[in-house]
């Protein structure tokens, strides 16, 4: 004992949270926060005229899939108790034009991927659909550009309602309007409930940032994007800003709310967790998953670990749903318990 204390049994602390922590069985006993195969949803990508997996660079592990091998995806991704699929269509590059005609194609390659998926899983995988005209135009914006090639919001949300309605007629249980256009999930519902999908379900892309953690995604649907998306996608400065988009998607019947890029955002999406009832789900985008995976190939992070913690801390600022590339290697190895 150090002399200094002696006679003073009150020197030392008598309250140790260290007590809390000495094994992992305790660890686990108290844990606020646990991730789950239910928590998570697989983003994948299906492109048109290939029949093998195609490789994504930027993107170690992850491919652009052919119809075959997305099926095989999703049943590997149901079997392992993930809770969802978001599906992303890359279409021929002579097909995409200045409307986003595959879009509304029921033979498109999202229309037929939707069809595919349903038919593989059923209902034991939420199959949902990115519903956006980015992947689909010539010019690689969300939107139907006007005469001075800027996006026109209105025209825009024509286009989203016939995709809106193609995309269910094809299967979707969730539709993700992603294009950040105002009054986009009001105009959708509208659209569907129209065309008798009430029960077709809308995830609300509701605080999605112009981020530069997008960059591999450009590579996964072949994107023709020229300039940026600043005057539509909000500005990573503003936090509050959300909130206001927020109360609008609520307002025109969005079923669920999401904070996109993850971890740059975190603040943000602790904010909405906060302020609502519906589910809130975060994406974690190509960005931050090539970061993790770059630095892990280089030795410089233990890659589960770093790929536990980021997920974890998803749900500690509050979301209930967590898109990740890597849900179903994390599902099967947390298990359905």
């Amino acid at each position: 004992m150090n002399d200094a204390n002696a006679g003073f049994p009150g020197a030392f602390p008598t309250v140790r949270p260290r007590r809390l922590r000495t094994t992992p069985a305790m660890r686990r006993m108290v844990a606020e926060h646990r991730l789950h195969p239910a928590d998570l949803i697989l983003p994948a990508f299906v492109r048109e005229g290939i029949d093998q997996p195609v490789p994504i660079g930027s993107m170690p592990g992850v491919v652009q899939h052919s119809r075959d091998s997305l099926r095989k995806a999703a049943a590997e991704a149901a079997a392992a108790g993930v809770a969802g699929i978001m599906l992303f269509g890359v279409p021929e590059e002579a097909k995409k034009d200045a409307v986003g005609s595959p879009g509304t194609d029921p033979d498109g390659i999202l229309q037929q991927a939707l069809r595919d998926v349903r038919a593989e899983v059923g209902d034991d995988l939420v199959v949902m659909s990115d519903l956006c005209l980015d992947e689909v135009v010539d010019h690689g914006h969300c939107g139907v550009l006007d005469a001075a090639g800027r996006v026109d919001n209105d025209a825009t949300l024509a286009r989203y309602a016939e995709m809106a309605v193609v995309q269910a007629e094809a299967g979707a249980h969730v539709l993700g309007p992603s294009g950040m256009m105002d009054g986009q999930v009001g105009y959708v519902r509208r659209a569907l409930d129209a065309a008798g999908h009430r029960d077709v379900a809308l995830l609300a892309y509701t605080a999605k940032y112009a981020s530069a953690f997008y960059g591999p995604f450009r590579e996964a649907v072949n994107s023709s994007l020229k300039g940026d998306r600043k005057t539509y996608q909000q500005d990573p400065a503003n936090g509050r800003e959300a909130l206001r988009e927020l109360e609008l998607d609520l307002a025109e019947g969005a079923d669920m709310v999401m904070v996109k890029p993850g971890l740059p955002y975190l603040d943000v999406l602790c904010r909405v967790a906060d302020a609502v009832t519906v589910p809130v789900a975060a994406y974690q985008i190509s960005g931050e998953y090539a970061m993790v995976e770059a630095a892990a190939e280089r030795g410089w992070l233990d890659r589960d670990r770093t790929i536990d913690e980021t997920l974890t801390a998803f749900k500690r600022a509050g979301a209930d749903m967590i898109l990740t590339y890597w849900a179903t290697e994390v599902a099967q190895r947390y298990g359905r318990a």
